[in-house]
């Protein structure tokens, strides 16, 4: 587009006839064509009189809703009939002797003077744009487009109803989704001639070879004549009665730009071009959305080098690596962007844990309304499997490290993995840590496997063997050691703080002495002068203060509140107040007390021992620097992005473990606050005896990641083969050697594998499998000498692979779920509940004789039933609780797995996790986790279930006690609590303010949210309205797509298979 803004085309329609008279319309007769003399110039005079007149004759008109011809036989709108003019051109045009010949034949050609131009020229202010109807209404009307020349005059010649006229069409040409450009493309590739701005708009007929034509033509020039006359008396009639719009002149230049520029982006998809704006290839929208949502105005350098390296532009896979908060996500970002919009395919981003996906869906929704794509949460039990196929728009799905893994899977059992223009794998480190790095090299594996098509992009911050993932994942790689905030890092040993410097021969150059007057208590409470250290910094700045334990966490807030000064408590008095008021409110009345003497000094606690709701309010009270200062666990430097000022480590422990170099850097990583803060500052606590250790710790390299899929052995390479070949993606020997080998482990082998070859580990694993009873194995003699052994998987395998089981847990579900067909007690949940109750928490689980025998005694004899048929009697609790000793064997993992089901169990009925924690002395953090794990577990055994026949009672059962477990709330809350973001105390909330559903949300007004419900900030206002809106577009294409599907004719119809055979 024309960006100084230079004028752009006005379409307006006449009626196209079919007959044989006018018919293509390119520009005025020449002299040549006309008799001689100067009939152009009598004519543009009498032109220009007739609009002077009309100008000035113009007043107001009221509405009439009469049918009569109110121009009667009067058929010239000034002295000059407009008609005569068009009829005296057409006679004289058909007097030509060179034209006499094909007048019968064609629509004569080249026949519009300057009158009829000027007649319905206009001129726009500033900018204008080229306004086309829908392809739809034109075919209805029978109307041809007819370009008009700006003129001299603003809108004073057109009557009332052409500014509604053209109104309309300009709200249609900016829906993305309008059939206008199409329909220019498809005249421009019908026309002979078609240039940027041509001067008159080519229509064409087709040409008609009838000889009786001239026949015809003579006979209708009366009614030709009569049905110009009567077209033009309706159009006025119809001018007359409509009223006048009020046009916004800023409003029209704006929309015009938004409209021009996405017509300029879809003919630039259209050409096969990927570049859509100036924008790295993106509409200049994105650019204002990215100042409008986040404030980011402008990109880093290194971010420019990033997106504009030759690797990305020819879609190669890339990993880069920077320091936390150098900016990698909004790299990221663009780049899914150009996926959706340029490429039109959809984008997977895999992200670590619930939180961090739940934050990018709300960051991410209001993109999706913007732009035109969705945005899909896989995370715990949400996400469909396979995703919906949409009709126009693109998906990006968001999703942790075991739903992008699932996902993955169905888009290759679908054949639709091609879809997948994109995959963004975010801490991509963590590859090397345990199973879950498992999950991501399997899933990364199978799309290098199964697409050329997909592009794999992977970040972090702490990456060091880089060279064994780039060989994995063929991709090249891009770091930088750019930080928007300086990070200044200090080692602090008694009293003195050193400052880390590599240059200095022990890596540490002398700083300062703190100076701080500490009394003898003091001095007892606090030997580490943590006090001292915060005191420096807030509350005007934030301070992050990082504990070896939760409950050093805690004790850690307290010991620092006692001795901070009254003056701590004034700073802003009323917010610390809210955020009070709102913690009692989502814990029905309770609140934790040591946050409430905390609280009001502006300093909290964080780890996973508080619930989401609370973590969530903490963490937004954080943000907007009502909480000044946290006491947490390591867990929040890899969690949802809160920086700080200062960032203190109260000890170099994680628990009982020594640090490592990647925790260190990620918490230290955490300091200096982008826009904000100018220098950032880390400060690690250390005892003498420490000092060695930690001088290592900040000189020596990141630590390489390592392969976890052999190691996993249940959770990796075992589920791995069971997926291969339930995919088909590899179901011989080889094959799945041949696979092996282009995986993670594949390029450590080497290094990894001491003992055994690639080999016996492969074949040992398809053994364990086929003995399980989840593979059978095929011998296929192929000569005397080669045999292949195929593979192919079993119902139990499938359903295991499909329902994403831990391997080492499979034969059991099944047993368990069997066996709870013989007596499936249905009064209460207690029974489905203890069928998905997750196995691996089991273990962990260390009940209260005394709580669980109480609770068992409170069972109704339905409920006492259920523990009769899992074999745990009343009188073996008693006993347990009374310390005597057992003479019956009892399966100690069953009757963990009862207590934890009472637990959930309570949990529903009550749907209080205070409550619930205080009756069973628990954490009510763990509860939740808890919760959650049982609603993530809960769906996958529906989907084990799926796969088997025989347990077909259990599907219609578990649908519902997934959705039960998930949201654990009264049902009235659970529309307003699958808007991402919205957790059980902001739902409550809502409800009590009016928005009951869904529709209510997405309809909500930010501004009237943000006055109405308690401490909501504008930013968390306008990401719950996207989040909401953005789910109510996903249901509504789903239904769409329904019906659509139900009445496409089906591709295998009888009759279709007969007509496509006769047409071949």
């Amino acid at each position: 587009m024309d960006e100084c803004g230079s004028r752009i085309r006005r379409r307006v329609s006449l009626p196209k006839r079919n007959r044989p008279s006018l018919g293509c319309i390119f520009g005025a007769p020449t002299a040549a064509e006309l008799e001689p003399g100067d009939e152009g110039k009598e004519e543009e005079e009498m032109v220009a009189e007739n609009r002077r007149r009309k100008t000035a004759g113009v007043l107001p008109v009221e509405p009439d809703d009469s049918e009569v011809d109110m121009f009667g036989d009067y058929d010239s709108f000034t002295e000059n009939s407009f008609i005569a003019q068009v009829d005296d051109l057409e006679q004289k045009y058909m007097q030509l002797p060179e034209h006499r010949k094909h007048a019968t034949d064609f629509a004569t050609e080249n026949l519009c003077s300057e009158s009829i131009k000027n007649k319905l020229s206009i001129t726009t202010i500033g900018n204008l744009t080229e306004l086309q109807t829908d392809k739809h209404t034109e075919n209805q009307s029978g109307y041809e487009g007819v370009t008009i020349e700006p003129g001299a005059d603003l809108l004073y010649d057109v009557p009332s109803s052409q500014p509604i006229y053209f109104e309309n069409l300009q709200n249609s040409s900016n829906d993305l989704g309008d059939h206008s450009m199409k329909e220019r493309d498809w005249k421009s590739s019908s026309h002979n001639t078609v240039n940027e701005e041509p001067p008159h708009n080519c229509i064409e007929q087709p040409q008609q070879n009838d000889e009786s034509s001239s026949k015809v033509r003579t006979s209708s020039d009366m009614n030709r004549r009569k049905s110009i006359k009567d077209h033009l008396k309706n159009a006025m009639t119809g001018n007359a009665k409509a009223q006048t719009p009020i046009f916004s002149r800023s409003k029209q230049l704006k929309d015009t730009l938004v409209s021009e520029e996405i017509n300029v982006a879809k003919k630039t998809i259209e050409s096969s071009s990927n570049d859509l704006g100036p924008f790295y290839s993106l509409p200049s929208k994105v650019r204002d959305l990215y100042a409008q949502f986040k404030g980011i105005e402008k990109l880093y350098e290194w971010q420019h080098s990033c997106l504009t390296l030759n690797s990305v532009q020819e879609r190669k896979n890339l990993i880069y690596s920077l320091p936390t908060s150098g900016g990698k996500t909004l790299v990221a970002e663009i780049l899914m962007l150009q996926e959706l919009l340029c490429c039109r395919k959809d984008v997977l981003m895999i992200l670590p844990y619930v939180a961090i996906v739940q934050e990018k869906i709300s960051g991410l929704s209001s993109f999706g309304i913007e732009l035109g794509f969705f945005v899909e949460e896989y995370a715990g039990s949400k996400g469909r499997f396979p995703p919906t196929k949409r009709r126009e728009k693109k998906s990006l799905y968001i999703a942790t490290i075991e739903k992008g893994h699932s996902l993955v899977n169905s888009l290759i059992e679908t054949g639709r993995i091609d879809s997948l223009g994109l995959v963004v794998v975010d801490e991509l480190h963590m590859i090397g840590e345990g199973s879950r790095g498992a999950t991501l090299e399997m899933t990364l594996a199978k799309i290098l496997y199964t697409s050329k098509t997909t592009q794999i992009i992977g970040m972090s911050a702490t990456l060091n063997n880089v060279e064994d993932l780039q060989k994995f994942l063929q991709a090249e790689y891009y770091t930088s050691q750019f930080r928007p905030v300086e990070l200044k890092e200090y080692l602090k040993i008694n009293d003195t703080i050193y400052e880390v410097d590599s240059k200095a021969e022990n890596g540490m150059t002398f700083s300062r002495l703190l100076n701080y007057k500490y009394s003898d208590t003091l001095k007892k409470m606090d030997p580490d002068h943590l006090v001292a250290l915060v005191t420096e910094v807030i509350p005007n700045y934030s301070c992050l203060v990082f504990c070896p334990s939760k409950k050093n966490c805690e004790n850690v807030a307290e010991m620092i509140c006692k001795f901070l000064s009254k003056e701590y408590l004034k700073h802003k008095e009323k917010e610390k107040c809210e955020v009070i008021k709102n913690l009692k409110n989502i814990g029905n009345g309770n609140l934790c007390p040591v946050l409430k003497r905390t609280i009001p000094f502006g300093v909290a606690y964080h780890h996973s021992g508080l619930t989401s709701d609370e973590r969530k309010l903490l963490e937004e009270a954080y943000s907007t620097g009502v909480l000044c200062l946290f006491t947490c666990t390591s867990t929040l430097a890899a969690g949802v992005n809160l920086p700080a000022r200062r960032v203190i480590l109260r000890a170099p422990y994680v628990a009982k473990e020594f640090l490592k170099r990647n925790q260190y850097k990620q918490m230290i990583g955490r300091a200096g606050r982008a826009g904000i803060d100018t220098i950032g500052e880390s400060i690690l606590i250390l005892q003498e005896k420490d000092k060695q250790q930690v001088l290592e710790l900040i000189t020596k390299p990141l630590e390489n990641c390592y392969s976890h899929l052999v190691q996993e052995f249940t959770k990796g390479i075992q589920t791995l083969f069971l997926s291969l070949i339930g995919l088909k993606i590899a179901t011989n020997l080889d094959d799945i050697y041949h696979f092996m080998n282009g995986t993670f482990f594949g390029v450590q082998q080497k290094v990894l594998l001491k003992e055994k070859s690639l080999w016996e580990i492969t074949v040992e694993s398809l053994r364990y499998l086929t003995e399980k009873g989840l593979l059978q194995k095929d011998t296929i003699y192929k000569s005397e000498e080669e045999v292949q052994y195929n593979f192919h998987i079993t119902k139990l395998g499938r359903a295991s692979f499909k329902g994403t089981i831990d391997l080492a847990y499979c034969d059991i579900l099944y047993r368990d779920l069997k066996k709870g067909l013989e007596g499936l007690v249905l009064e209460s949940l207690l029974h489905l509940i203890y069928l998905t109750t997750p196995y691996d928490l089991v273990s962990q689980c260390n009940p209260d004789w005394m709580i669980y025998f109480r609770q068992f005694s409170q069972l109704s004899p339905a409920e006492q039933n259920v523990a009769a048929i899992l074999g745990v009697s009343e009188s073996f609790i008693g006993k347990k609780a009374s310390g005597q000793a057992i003479g019956k064997k009892v399966d100690k993992d069953i009757v963990n797995r009862l207590y934890l089901s009472f637990v959930l169990y309570t949990l529903l009925k009550e749907t209080n996790i205070w409550t619930v924690s205080e009756k069973f002395n628990m954490p009510r953090g763990y509860i939740q986790n808890l919760l959650t794990g049982t609603a993530s577990f809960s769906s996958c055994v529906l989907h084990f279930c799926e796969e088997l026949e025989e347990f077909w009672v259990y599907r219609a059962l578990l649908v519902e006690l997934t959705k039960k477990l998930t949201y654990c709330v009264k049902a009235e809350l659970i529309p307003l609590m699958e808007v991402t973001g919205v957790l059980e105390g902001r739902a409550k909330q809502l409800y009590s303010a009016g928005y009951k559903s869904l529709m209510h949300l997405a309809n909500a007004n930010p501004e009237v949210l943000v006055r109405t419900i308690d401490h909501l900030s504008r930013r968390q206002a306008k990401q719950i309205v996207s989040s909401a809106k953005m789910l109510l577009h996903e249901k509504a294409e789903a239904l769409q797509e329904e019906v659509e599907e139900l009445l496409r004719l089906p591709s295998d119809f009888p009759g279709a298979v007969a007509s496509s055979t006769d047409k071949a």
